[in-house]
């Protein structure tokens, strides 16, 4: 049946705003600052398939390769009504152990399958590991914190007090994290809620009908943009600064061939999986792609699994875009997905120009810290990723201070740090000179700088401190970053202890500059 454009659009925006509304209460219900005030979360809606069909204006990186996470959750279980999955394994589904993915299917009167699936990721502060806020400089997975394969934490509503005292005994935070393990959980009924609703309105045959040529229509908008591109074979590489235990530069490389209407991503150049913690998995290499090739359309399209509908994937088993046990993860998820973005859009500016920007800051700038806080006689545990420089691009400079591409999040605001953590933010401000300069100048970084009141263990996951990001038809690179423990110089990735007084400042990168100058 053809799709009537008006109702087709009346349910986009309805199961759109099921993923949002999931979000609000995810946010509202939490308990870290990392997810309400950061909002380091995403929600989507997924069909009986597990085929994504709506998604919240969240986090790309978690976006993109939540439906691994889901398809393992449906492998392992046949869920009922009022189950809950769990599952930060990131070989099997997930991204980094971070990242906590909680899946529920959604029953609807008269039926007795599941009618929809809806997840939520959200990345909790600490769970556990060689250092606070788990973003270790790790060799292997077994020291970045609790591993958990697809289990049931819910059953029939009821939830599992034993499996989630297992998991409260492996992290620092145990009574935050209980907090957003629980707003997860209270995110998936609103889902559940709203699309029964949905349904109880519209009839199951006529939501399914419309899911179905969403997906269609999500495809046939991503052929179009593909098909505008000129045919051929583009490659590009790049380098991450280090793995953080090796200084070796790390290469990404990818090589796209886009024939007709549809594309081929090959990573098969980049390097092997690396001894440190830049490791990514194959769901994060797609995340990347999904990203990369969506910002292709013009359009508002819908965001669901139909625009990887003419795009193969290649990533190599071994290598550093798809990772194989036991090798350690944190950083993959947050440096190499931004590395991953900065290669396939090198590769696209080259069929598109006057497309594509130059690179943006390339890094999310990790810090994690955490000890114990005397005046609050509690410990603590912290995490935040700090923005940088847009890279500029044919229309317009690119923007300061700001997160791009893979990560979404928000910065923490001054009074919520500091009311919360043994810390006071002595300088946050925009890096004057930063941005690339060109016929249209890159994005200048952030400059922000932190005074601990108490001692704690701090670990920095950054990159882009070597070489800035590249800009684009004679346009300079961005600064590189730089990170400064009481004025002296620190590695991009490295881990160490501070004492009470000690300062810690972080200069972000800037964006890459466009065009020369004329």
């Amino acid at each position: 049946m053809k799709p009537d454009p008006i109702e087709l659009e009346l349910f986009r925006h309805l199961l759109i705003s099921v993923a949002e509304e999931m979000g609000t209460v995810l946010r509202k219900t939490s308990f870290s600052a990392n997810i309400k005030e950061r909002r380091d979360y995403s929600c989507a809606v997924y069909d009986p398939m597990g085929r994504t069909v709506a998604m919240g204006d969240h986090m790309p990186v978690h976006l993109g390769a939540m439906p691994l996470s889901v398809q393992q959750v449906q492998e392992a279980f046949d869920l009922r009504a009022g189950d809950v999955a769990i599952v930060n394994d990131p070989f099997r589904g997930g991204t980094h152990l971070p990242d906590i993915t909680a899946v529920t299917a959604v029953f609807v009167k008269g039926s007795a399958k599941p009618a929809f699936f809806v997840a939520n990721r959200a990345h909790h502060a600490d769970v556990g590991g060689m250092s606070p806020g788990s973003m270790p400089m790790a060799r292997e997975i077994y020291q970045e914190g609790i591993r958990i394969p697809p289990v049931l934490l819910v059953r029939r509503g009821k939830v599992d007090r034993q499996l989630l005292d297992l998991v409260l005994a492996n992290v620092r935070t145990p009574y935050e994290r209980e907090g957003d393990i629980l707003a997860q959980w209270m995110s998936l009924k609103r889902g559940q809620e709203r699309l029964q609703a949905i349904v109880a309105k519209y009839g199951l045959r006529r939501v399914h009908r419309n899911l179905e040529h969403l997906l269609d229509y999500s495809e046939r908008m991503m052929r179009a943009a593909i098909g505008r591109l000129p045919e051929g074979v583009y490659r590009f590489e790049d380098f991450l600064d280090s793995d953080g235990i090796c200084p070796k530069p790390v290469k990404i490389a990818v090589s796209i061939t886009l024939q007709g209407s549809g594309a081929k991503v090959d990573f098969s150049g980049s390097d092997p999986q690396a001894e440190g913690p830049v490791n990514a998995n194959y769901a994060i290499a797609v995340a990347a792609t999904m990203y990369v090739f969506r910002c292709l359309i013009r359009e508002d399209v819908p965001f669901t699994q139909g625009l990887m509908r003419p795009i193969q994937v290649i990533a190599p088993e071994g290598t550093v875009v798809n990772a194989k046990a036991p090798a350690a993860m944190a950083a993959g998820n947050v440096e190499t997905s931004q590395r991953i973005t900065d290669v396939l859009l090198g590769a696209l500016a080259q069929a598109a120009p006057d497309e594509i920007p130059a690179a943006s800051s390339g890094t999310m700038n990790n810090l994690s810290f955490g000890g114990w806080d005397p005046r609050r006689n509690r410990a603590f545990a912290y995490y935040e990723t700090i923005a940088g420089g847009m890279g500029a691009s044919a229309r317009a400079d690119g923007w300061s201070a700001t997160h791009t591409h893979m990560t979404n999040s928000w910065n923490t605001p001054i009074e919520a740090l500091e009311h919360l953590y043994p810390v006071r933010v002595r300088r946050y401000q925009i890096r004057r000179g930063s941005g690339g300069k060109g016929l249209h100048c890159g994005g200048n970084g952030i400059e922000r700088e932190l005074e601990f009141l108490a001692a704690a263990d701090v670990t920095i996951l950054s990159d882009r401190r070597q070489r800035g990001p590249y800009g684009l038809c004679g346009g300079s690179a961005g600064a590189p970053g730089r990170n400064l423990l009481d004025g002296a110089p620190l590695e991009g990735k490295t881990t160490f202890r501070v004492a009470p007084g000690s300062r810690l400042l972080i200069l972000t990168p800037g964006g890459g500059g466009w065009g020369e100058v004329k």
